[in-house]
């Protein structure tokens, strides 16, 4: 049966048939109440429905069109449905009818026996608006829908149909069935959460006019660098499965399916059946946490008056406390109107003010808690016009509610000296006077001190996270200058000022003696001192034949310029991201390009820099006496630090892989190697391994790893905007920048092997809004006490703050999983399945 094209559809008959799909709940013929929960983006209620019925079977209706005589692939989708249904525990069976006449839908006594309709048919327009209408009703009285494979075809000029399925087809799709990765990104749902995260399989694989992400809740994609795509692939984001809740009720669609042979796979049946068990609301689902409209982003801090930092300086990092109050700093560089001394023999070059703020949810105000006199204005550094020193890293201490005790990473301007251009950072703690709500500077106790060089530019690092042991982790970078080596290593010995280099990471982050280049860990005590964990890099009493030593507060060495770390407190794990050099293209004589990175770290290592990059992706060694002529490529295995600027141990830890890195070209760039395991750094062998990764003018900042405290569902009991447990377990990683650059959260491989990549990743451009208006420059970004996303935009300009420096909130309003749990549907089992 075939009907004309009808681009406006009329419906006559739709009052009429919902009154009667109403009649047929009432009388009990659906397996459960109607109503599977409220659309999205309202709040969830409970809606008044007649009681379970009991009693009756839980039934599926199978549609597969007009199409004549059934198709092998039809033959097997019914008869894998009617095995599913028969599978699993006893409360889960269903019993379906398999049927070719669209009538079904205007019988809406008949539609009313069931709780879901499954469409396999991809035979164009095969409801006629009657039908169609049938459809609808049965939609809105909270019946359940599962589009497979070419149904993203059928009724291709309804809307309402477009918003059932969510996607339609593009021009263009691979006609022929091809093996590609299915990333099943849902650990949650019950379609994908028995399912492999990298799950290979064979199958038909469609392309998407509109993307559909955003709009719907996606719980698979396919990686399009795992098959060919051929014409109108899109992006990386390639949804392939999804839900939402729909017009009243549950809908969920596969592009999966396309071939007989899928459904003989035990996990595309697995992937059916848990879709089925959400639309008969036999099992809850989310299906609304990946959805966009669902988060709000809401600038919390007011831009500066004129001259003034009484809501916010140039932001530099953030902390919540257990009652919801956000403190975060500013490093030190003042606006525009203060005035910046360059003069070594000023005594207040450098001078800046290290400002704490303090958000507070119940007044909705911004006080100024302190200001610490740092170095760190501009002044200072390469030409005198920069400097990243200052106000570094904020934590709380565990015991924060009863001690009001605040840690921070800094470089007061007190100890710098003029002569050397050299200062002392230093990590102290405070005390928050909770009655005057001021830090109390004279409390101060210095746990850590260490050198820093100041007279040329970059990278101070400064995060600090705390673990359940109650370690504190405290990043530091590498010290080092950003020239001299081409954008390179950053490797070159001979630059130096009054005998200390300053263009020689192998001084700092490669130097077993050195803190500087290094995420150190160390277990503060309660008079302000500190003790070392066990389990760190080195003990601080080991030599070498040198006479090279180590430090014991070293974690981790051979990384460049951490500036965000985080610690999830269930298992322990580091994470951490930093900054790579400048050099925009790799270089078959000196080694990889820019390599911005991030890092899932469970034990104590070398991350490699600044020998070694990405994938253990060695670099050119350099030496006097002349450095601009390249040396052996460094052995990542086996590496040795002959700097004559090393005062730590030559025989160093070997470097380990890293899980993310990305270049200007790309994510997770790679090249064939030699019998000798070099990379041939040639740029057009190179394989980009991380397709959703770009790059640019690349400043990795590390998110969190969210961990749902199980605080209600979502925004449903507790009210308070907190980011459902759909995101629980995903790792946070993003950019200072926005556009291209990454800004997603992750699923990583089971396991702690170090430099696994990830297996799952997706945007979260539209809910960390990126663009004018939004969040351009991400500078720090943790949750709260409360579940919601706190989320420091850094502004437009660099060493200053502006009016975008912000503190911004972002809170989920998405309601709870459906369908509610008086919704659920009762069945009694009879033995077979209807067709």
């Amino acid at each position: 049966m075939r009907h004309q094209p009808h681009p406006k559809r009329a419906r006559p008959r739709r009052r009429r048939i919902a009154a009667l799909l109403a009649g047929a709940l009432a009388a009990g013929l659906l397996g459960g109440p109607a109503l599977a929960g409220p659309p999205p983006g309202t709040p969830a209620q409970k809606p008044a429905l007649p009681s379970p019925p009991g009693g009756e079977d839980v039934r599926v209706l199978v549609f597969h069109g007009a199409t004549g005589q059934e198709s092998p692939t039809v033959d097997a989708a019914i008869e894998a449905i009617e095995r599913i249904g028969r599978e699993g525990p006893a409360r889960e069976h269903f019993t379906i009818q398999a049927t070719d006449d669209p009538a079904v839908f205007t019988k809406a006594k008949r539609l009313g026996r069931f709780n879901a309709v499954v469409f396999l048919t991809g035979d164009g327009d095969v409801l006629d608006p009657e039908q169609e209408a049938g459809l609808e009703s049965f939609m809105e009285a909270g019946g359940g829908f599962l589009g497979v494979h070419d149904a993203a075809r059928a009724e291709p000029y309804s809307e309402w149909f477009t918003g059932l399925i969510g996607a339609r087809p593009a021009a263009h799709s691979p006609e022929k069935a091809q093996r590609a990765v299915v990333e099943a990104g849902d650990r949650q749902h019950p379609a994908t959460k028995e399912l492999p995260v990298a799950w290979k399989r064979l199958d038909k694989w469609l392309n998407w006019k509109d993307n559909p992400s955003g709009k719907v809740h996606t719980v698979a994609r396919v990686r399009t660098n795992s098959y060919d795509p051929g014409q109108d692939a899109g992006s990386w984001d390639h949804p392939v499965s999804w839900c939402r809740d729909y017009d009243g009720g549950r809908s969920f669609y596969t592009a999966m399916g396309g071939t007989a042979a899928s459904y003989q796979e035990t996990d595309f049946r697995t992937h059916l059946r848990g879709a089925l068990l959400w639309t008969t609301r036999l099992a809850r689902a989310d299906c609304q946490a990946a959805i966009s409209a669902n988060y709000e982003a809401k600038r919390l801090t007011k831009p500066n008056q004129p001259g003034r930092a009484d809501q916010i300086g140039e932001p530099h990092g953030l902390v919540t406390a257990p009652d919801g109050r956000v403190l975060y700093i500013g490093r030190g560089g003042a606006d525009a109107s203060q005035p910046v001394v360059t003069d070594w023999d000023d005594p207040d070059i450098g001078n800046g003010k290290g400002q704490v703020h303090i958000w507070d949810p119940r007044t909705q105000k911004v006080t100024l808690a302190g200001e610490l006199t740092v170095f760190g204005n501009k002044g200072g550094g390469d030409e005198l016009v920069k400097n990243e020193e200052g106000l570094l890293g904020i934590e709380l201490d565990p015991d924060f509610a009863d001690n009001g005790w605040v840690y921070l990473h800094y470089t007061p301007h007190s100890e710098i000296d003029r002569d050397t251009h050299m200062a002392k950072r230093r990590v102290s703690r405070f005390t928050l006077d909770e009655e005057t709500g001021r830090l109390d500077l004279g409390s101060e106790k210095v746990l850590l001190s260490w050198p820093v060089q100041i007279h040329s530019c970059c990278h101070a690092g400064g995060g600090m996270a705390w673990d359940s042991k109650e370690n504190l982790y405290i990043a530091t970078g590498d010290n080092n200058s950003s020239r001299f080596s081409d954008g390179y290593s950053g490797n070159n010995p001979e630059p130096a000022f009054k005998g200390v280099s300053f263009a020689d990471a192998r001084r700092t982050a490669g130097n077993t003696n050195n803190l500087n280049g290094k995420i150190l860990r160390i277990h503060p005590e309660d008079d302000g001192t500190y003790t070392l964990p066990e389990g760190n890099l080195f003990t601080g009493k080991e030599t070498d034949e040198g006479g090279g030593k180590t430090r014991g507060e070293i974690y981790v060495m051979g990384v460049r310029n951490p500036a965000r770390i985080a610690v999830d407190k269930k298992t322990d794990t580091l994470y951490a991201g930093w900054v790579g050099p400048d050099a925009g293209e790799p270089s078959p004589t000196w080694g990889p390009a820019k390599y911005d990175t991030f890092a899932r770290i469970t034990s104590a290592g070398n991350q490699g820099w600044p020998y070694c990059m990405g994938n253990n992706q060695p670099y050119r060694d350099r030496n006097l006496p002349d450095p601009g002529k390249p040396l052996g490529w460094y052995d990542c295995d086996h590496l040795r630090n002959e700097s004559p600027n090393n005062d730590g141990l030559v025989n160093i830890p070997a470097a380990r892989p890293n899980n993310i890195w990305y270049a200007p070209q790309g994510g997770g760039p790679d090249f064939p190697r030699n019998a000798d395991g070099v990379p041939s750094y040639k740029l057009d062998e190179q394989k980009l391994t991380l397709s959703w990764l770009k790059g640019g003018g690349q400043a990795a900042m590390n998110g969190p790893l969210y961990r749902y405290d199980g605080g209600g569902d979502g925004n449903g009991e507790d009210g308070k905007g907190r980011w459902p447990s759909y995101w629980d377990g995903k790792w946070f990683v993003g950019d200072l920048y926005d556009g291209e650059q990454p800004r997603h959260a992750l699923v990583m491989p089971e396991g702690d092997k170090p430099g696994a990549l990830p297996v799952h990743a997706e945007s979260l451009d539209q809910i960390v809004p990126v663009g004018e208006g939004g969040i351009r420059n991400l500078m720090d970004w943790k949750f709260g006490p409360d579940g919601a996303l706190y989320v420091l935009d850094y502004g437009r300009g660099f060493f200053t703050s502006d009016a975008k420096s912000a503190l911004w909130r972002i809170t989920y309003k998405g309601g709870a999983p459906t369908p509610l749990p008086g919704d659920m549907a009762e069945p009694e089992l009879r033995k077979g399945a209807g067709r």
